[in-house]
């Protein structure tokens, strides 16, 4: 597969860690792990036991909830984990670089630079309601920019990057750069996943998350969704035993047929609530514009933006301030909550804007 001569050529040689076999069987004597339960594990598993690396059980479940097979999906701690593992697996420090376009999701820096690789900057059109720059990203790639992350739905601004772009992108970069699609929000926005695209793309891999939708932030579990080839690579890197047993638990039991059908009333509701909370929002005075959002947030221009910030701790929430990213002067970020939450933050900010109800 040529796309894998992207890797480093060390990650590539690399022999992975060896783990313990997994023979659910047999009684284990060769893990050196405690032969009893800690007082009080009613875990099913139990927590004196190594997980197994890449649960089957719980591959088979993900593979079925995204629509693709399990040997196109790797298990890790949330996205951050997919996106920390390309850039290491595909980057040499001080030699190849990543295209982000901002504003979008922090860590696609972080990690590169956590890794030593560039970072090459294609900011969105602002002007375009933070369009995606097809061209600009094309006419920024060079040899050494290995991937080029896309956020769709994008965080911060909320808006989706459509199809004809992603494949636009993986088609002039076949065999020269990753596209990495990152689709923390998808479940909110009126679109397919890009793992449809998987099939024609090579160099597509699609991130996605249980955080959002499926109200698992704290259980911290992800997907990297990939060519079989580009998921056994980036297992290599892995860390050994990287999915807790309680979160294995958590995944299965909470995305069943019922906590799904649950997840789609609340994410009813939210697009209902962001609709609502988005027009009354654009009629206060200290609201300049709402940007138009496919997730479960919102990004608001202020005509102040400390008073609106102050206005939602006085009310006793808190909400986003973006500010120190480029294109997000007078902007703050507002996730969407329950309606008594939504009504308290409207009241508030009508209150400090000097308006009546």
């Amino acid at each position: 597969m040529k796309i894998l001569e992207l890797a480093r050529p060390d990650i590539r040689a690399l022999q992975p860690y060896q783990h313990a076999s997994w023979e659910p069987s047999l009684e284990r004597l060769h893990a050196n792990e405690m032969p009893w339960r800690a007082s009080g594990d009613t875990s099913v598993a139990g927590l004196n036991r190594y997980p197994e690396p890449q649960p089957v059980e719980l591959l088979t479940h993900l593979a079925r909830l995204y629509g693709v097979a399990p040997e196109n999906l790797l298990v890790g701690r949330g996205s951050d984990e997919g996106i920390d593992l390309i850039v290491r697996a595909f980057c040499r420090a001080e030699r190849d670089s990543v295209i982000i376009c901002p504003p979008t999701f922090g860590m696609y820096k972080v990690s590169a630079r956590i890794q030593g690789a560039g970072v090459i900057e294609v900011p969105l059109l602002r002007e375009r309601g933070f369009a995606f720059d097809t061209e600009g990203v094309l006419a920024a790639w060079r040899d050494g920019v290995k991937i080029v992350f896309v956020c769709s739905p994008n965080n911060p601004t909320g808006n989706l990057i459509e199809h004809t772009t992603i494949e636009q992108l993986c088609q002039a970069l076949a065999d020269r750069a990753l596209v990495v699609v990152d689709e923390a929000y998808i479940e909110f926005a009126d679109a397919p996943s890009a793992v449809t695209l998987l099939g024609r793309y090579s160099n597509l891999v699609v991130l996605r998350t249980l955080s959002k939708a499926y109200a698992l932030a704290g259980a911290r579990c992800g997907a990297l969704i990939a060519h079989p080839e580009i998921v056994s690579l980036l297992a290599r890197v892995l860390t050994p035993y990287a999915i807790p047993e309680p979160t294995i638990r958590a995944v299965l039991d909470l995305t069943d047929a019922s906590h799904r059908e649950e997840a789609r009333a609340r994410i009813a509701t939210i697009l209902a609530e962001r609709a609502r909370l988005a027009q009354q929002l654009s009629q206060l005075p200290l609201i300049r514009r709402v940007w138009p959002s496919a997730t479960n947030f919102l990004l608001v221009e202020c005509t102040d933006a400390d008073r609106v910030l102050q206005a939602a701790t006085a009310a006793g929430l808190i909400i986003r301030d973006p500010r120190s990213q480029a294109g997000l002067a007078n902007c703050v970020r507002i996730t969407v909550g329950t309606p008594e939450q939504n009504d308290r933050l409207l009241k508030s900010i009508r209150e400090a804007s000097g308006a009546t109800a």
